[in-house]
């Protein structure tokens, strides 16, 4: 996977001053180890939720279960808001919402602790919750879940907002942990709940498939 040219434009001096309050979870460069977070050593492309010695969250775990990597459009969407894009993210932190301060980040980290070249481990080899394990498998009815969708979009609009965000886009894997939390009622939220209730297994993974879309 290629990630945007446009990170070229980060300043990686600028990034690494901004990079300092990460430090507390976060090691990077060399010798760095794993903290409260995993370090950061080739993050950019790395598969995501899948570095040796650390336990992700679930949400994480399934997206290396996926095969899907930290490319610099992901890491930017991460970085603005971490709980809309992996909502069961332990990582305490609300997010970067300047873009230039995000592309500055991103040119520190690959400064500092380079760029991946593959995955370190196989997906096959990532813990992840059983029951996610089971939607993840199940091939996404697209169509069918763009005629489900319209429950969804009546609060989740496209565009976004500062209390209910976008979900177009959102990574199958989240989607789903997410859903399978209201389903649960370990996320509590009476409306989620009672949605989330009366979806089964096939009807997350069409949904999910439908809202990892972009266009």
């Amino acid at each position: 996977m290629t990630s945007s040219p446009s990170f070229a434009e980060g300043d990686p001096a600028q990034g690494e001053a901004l990079y300092r309050p990460c430090r507390a979870c976060h090691m990077i460069g060399d010798g760095a180890v794993h903290r409260v977070g995993p370090h950061l050593n080739e993050i950019v492309d790395r598969l995501i939720g899948a570095v040796p010695g650390y336990e992700f969250s679930d949400d994480l775990a399934a997206a290396g279960v996926e095969g899907r990597v930290w490319d610099t459009a992901a890491l930017d969407r991460f970085m603005a808001a971490p709980r809309d894009y992996f909502p069961r993210t332990r990582m305490v932190f609300r997010g970067v919402r300047d873009e230039q301060d995000r592309k500055d980040l991103i040119a520190y980290m690959l400064a500092e602790g380079g760029r991946s070249d593959g995955a370190v481990m196989d997906p096959a080899d990532v813990a992840v919750d059983p029951e996610i394990a089971t939607i993840l498998a199940i091939a996404g009815d697209v169509p069918y879940g763009e005629y489900l969708s319209s429950e969804c979009t009546a609060c989740h609009r496209d565009s976004g907002g500062s209390d209910i965000p976008t979900i177009r886009g959102l990574a199958p894997s989240a989607f789903i942990a997410g859903m399978v939390d209201y389903r649960s009622g370990t996320r509590e939220h009476q409306v989620m709940n009672t949605v989330a209730r009366r979806l089964g297994d096939e009807e997350l993974a069409a949904l999910a498939a439908y809202f990892a879309r972009t266009e």
